[in-house]
């Protein structure tokens, strides 16, 4: 910054001022600036000390400007009109201008399913605009958001703070994946729990959605956090993992060879929300682009309609 911004002068007196000269009286300018008579008198003698010199002069039973008052004037507003225009009434937003940085939470099965076609469409619409992509989940996502660690979500998500918005993104089934070279499709509820299994488990734990739903518990061999290792772990392996179909989808777009089948039984459906602070809802950056999650949501077939929320105890694994 300059230094003349460091110089004693408040700069609320500035405006006192452009108010008296525009009502040519002190009487006036408090009126219109909600202060006492006194109070504005006050701050025309502050400016007039730290400019140096008087800047109106008594005109029967009004105030006119002085020479260096008339100037200061036509100097200071231009800026006074600019600074409340931009205040009052912003610029539109252009995204193929814009070059916001949008932080955003992601679960690890969004951020294989929904970053990669986020990007490309934001180098299309929003050239210039950047994605900072953070991992979150049902535990996480309500904090982060409350803090403002992110802009927007997209989740599981159960309780949240008060303020959060949340719009139904996805509702999808759970599939059966496995590799066809180690093992056939497990037809039937007693081969699926023959089988020897990877789950992925928020908590750590031997336990996922199909325990949560089932009496009867997995033969789990290996427990992950996250879904980015699961078609590594299957592939070449005689393990299966239940995850969601639009998982298994990503996974067989670089392992095809893998294979699906459905369950044997029923379970909840995968859900997931978009979910964002209400204080973002006028910021036309993050509007933009919670605009174009739903959009390709859509674009990708997901069933919107379908949405509806499961147990809170059965958004942690699968």
């Amino acid at each position: 910054m300059r230094e003349n911004y460091g110089r004693d002068l408040d700069l609320n007196l500035l405006r006192v001022f452009a108010v008296v000269a525009d009502a040519g009286s002190v009487t006036g300018a408090a009126e219109r600036l909600y202060l006492t008579q006194p109070a504005v008198s006050a701050a025309l003698r502050r400016l007039q000390d730290a400019v140096g010199a008087k800047l109106f002069a008594r005109r029967g039973r009004g105030l006119a400007l002085t020479d260096r008052g008339a100037r200061l004037r036509a100097e200071l507003q231009p800026h006074l009109t600019a600074l409340v225009e931009a205040a009052l009434a912003p610029g539109p937003f252009d995204p193929m201008t814009s070059d916001r940085t949008i932080r955003i939470g992601l679960s690890d099965m969004r951020e294989v399913t929904l970053l990669p076609p986020l990007v490309r469409a934001l180098a299309d619409r929003a050239p210039r605009m950047r994605l900072v992509a953070i991992p979150i989940q049902f535990r996480t996502v309500g904090p982060a958001l409350a803090a403002g660690a992110i802009e927007l979500a997209i989740t599981v998500a159960g309780e949240l703070p008060a303020g959060v918005q949340r719009k139904p993104l996805y509702s999808g089934t759970f599939v059966c994946l496995y590799d066809p070279r180690f093992g056939r499709a497990p037809r039937g509820s007693r081969a699926y729990f023959a089988r020897d299994h990877v789950i992925v488990s928020y908590n750590g734990d031997l336990r996922g959605i199909v325990e949560d739903a089932h009496a009867t518990p997995r033969r789990v061999r290996c427990s992950v956090a996250s879904f980015a290792h699961v078609g590594a772990l299957v592939d070449g392996s005689a393990l299966v993992a239940t995850v969601p179909e639009r998982i298994a989808a990503a996974i067989r777009e670089t392992r095809p060879h893998l294979r699906t089948t459905e369950l044997p039984f029923q379970i909840p459906r995968g859900t997931s929300e978009l979910l964002w602070p209400a204080a973002t809802d006028d910021d036309p950056a993050c509007a933009f682009v919670r605009a174009l999650v739903v959009e390709l949501e859509h674009t990708r077939g997901d069933t919107l309609g379908a949405w509806r929320r499961p147990h809170r105890s059965r958004r942690r694994r699968s």
